[in-house]
């Protein structure tokens, strides 16, 4: 199937790097940016929306896209196969179709309604609607999974606002208020979680439980969404670039919504369990990476299908261990010395537990992004991919202050000099980042080559040495 990822047999050899082999959809790219220019052009509204996006978010309208709903015909289907695109039908969209191979919205056809209709994802239409001082009928209950409000029509154009919470359905239910209620109970349970229990085996024993309550309750696809959202305001609360561009996107109303993956950093004697945790809420594994020999670490990416979130997820590895299924399979404790990954663990600790996450990636306008954080005094590193059809840079870090512990038990085993250990105590040490990235031709895919040299590049003891302070 066209465009679709390339799946072999895990053998002992480079090939299962190559497991998943995302490449850019151009063709299918073409055909989104034509329908989406179409809708502009019969839509002032959106057009002003749009225009807005890039001035005040640096955010493209297209790379807010939930779904294109529009007439059904035997060309469009064609079209759409032709670059890709597959039926994936849906409750309330039978004619939904979707693009495996690469992240662009579904298009819907409807054989009983032609309306050209644009609906772009947002963390809460209500919000929306009241950024714009919109008073349009909301459809889907408050604290349902699904809720969609017109926000402009001109003729047979329309521009939805689309909440989705763990469903790809286009059916809006009656909402069960006990269901609504658990929500909201389980979302306060994963924010006031304690984080910072001193055993990380009791920690995650704990997260096990609240996550088990919560998918018995809601199922694995709800209880996904509302995990994640607890997680960015954990993030957000210690990150200064990403309250300020979370800022300006919700003064649009947005949210959120435009996250491309979340990033975890694990020690290795916890990396299987933090993987188990992500597959009760429903991730499957994508690619995994390694950066090789001299940087000695890896990564496995996982995806949530339906809630269509992604996680990037770090650690200290060796390069057997990328061969096998070390996801899985459980990881020794190096004895030796610890990489960028298990420094920033033992500075910090479990991303899924104290820590954090180390950074959030939105998609952006590149360079648009650079410029705007530049002038709310936000610093942006020397970008690490630059394709055109995929383009990342973090921002500055953000330095957190190291518990002394901690850096005594790193000196004690000689992962750190006595210099690097005065530059903690004085300065801290870099915790977390916003990541702006730029997706063409509908590109899924990492550059493994750039991951490393960020990686590589925002190792503490390289800042300590030199008396760094940025990121």
């Amino acid at each position: 199937m066209k465009g679709s990822p390339s799946i072999a047999e895990v053998k002992p050899s480079q090939d299962h790097l190559k497991k998943f082999h995302w490449e850019p959809q151009p063709a299918a790219q073409k055909l989104v940016d034509d329908l989406l220019q179409g809708f502009l052009a019969l839509c002032p509204e959106a057009q002003n929306l749009a225009r807005r996006m890039n001035l005040e978010t640096a955010t493209r309208l297209k790379d807010w896209i939930d779904h294109i709903h529009l007439g059904d015909s035997p060309e469009m289907r064609q079209r759409l196969s032709s670059v890709g695109y597959v039926s994936t039908p849906v409750p309330g969209a039978p004619g939904n179709f979707t693009h495996p191979g690469a992240i662009l919205p579904a298009i819907v056809l409807d054989s009983k309604n032609s309306t050209l209709r644009v609906a772009i994802k947002v963390d809460s239409v209500a919000d929306f609607l009241a950024a714009h001082g919109l008073t349009s009928e909301v459809l889907g209950d408050p604290l349902s999974q699904l809720r969609m409000a017109a926000a402009y029509r001109a003729g047979t154009a329309e521009l939805w606002a689309v909440e989705r919470h763990g469903t790809r359905s286009h059916e809006i239910r009656p909402s069960d208020p006990a269901k609504s209620i658990a929500a909201m109970r389980h979302l306060e349970a994963f924010c006031r979680r304690p984080r910072d229990i001193a055993d990380d085996h009791v920690a995650l024993k704990f997260l096990d439980r609240l996550v088990d309550a919560a998918v018995l309750d809601l199922g694995s696809d709800w209880a996904c969404d509302l995990f994640f959202e607890a997680e960015r305001r954990y993030w957000m609360r210690r990150n200064t670039a990403a309250r300020i561009q979370h800022a300006r996107q919700n003064k649009l109303g947005l949210g959120w919504a435009n996250h491309d993956h979340h990033t975890y950093r694990c020690t290795r004697h916890n990396f299987h369990r933090v993987i188990a945790i992500w597959e009760k809420l429903g991730f499957v594994a994508r690619e995994a990476f390694y950066a090789g020999a001299e940087a000695g670490w890896g990564a496995q990416v996982m995806e949530q299908p339906v809630t269509q979130i992604t996680t990037f997820n770090d650690v200290d590895l060796t390069p057997e261990e990328i061969l096998g299924d070390f996801a899985h399979e459980g990881l020794p404790e190096a004895k030796e010395e610890v990489g960028t990954v298990g420094l920033w663990v033992r500075l910090h600790g479990e991303s899924l537990l104290d820590a954090g996450m180390h950074h959030l990636e939105c998609q952006f306008d590149f360079h648009a992004l650079v410029a705007q954080l530049e002038a709310a005094n936000v610093k942006t590193m020397d970008p690490f991919t630059t394709f055109p059809f995929l383009r990342q840079a973090f921002t500055e870090g953000e330095r957190w202050s190291v518990e002394p512990r901690r850096i005594e038990a790193l000196l004690a085993k000689g992962y750190i000099t006595k210099g690097q250990a005065d530059a903690f105590r004085r300065d801290g040490a870099i915790g977390s980042h916003l990541e702006n990235l730029e997706r063409n031709d509908g590109y899924k895919g990492f550059n493994q080559q750039g991951v490393s040299d960020i990686i590589q590049r925002t190792d503490p003891r390289a800042h300590s040495d030199h008396g760094f302070t940025g990121a």
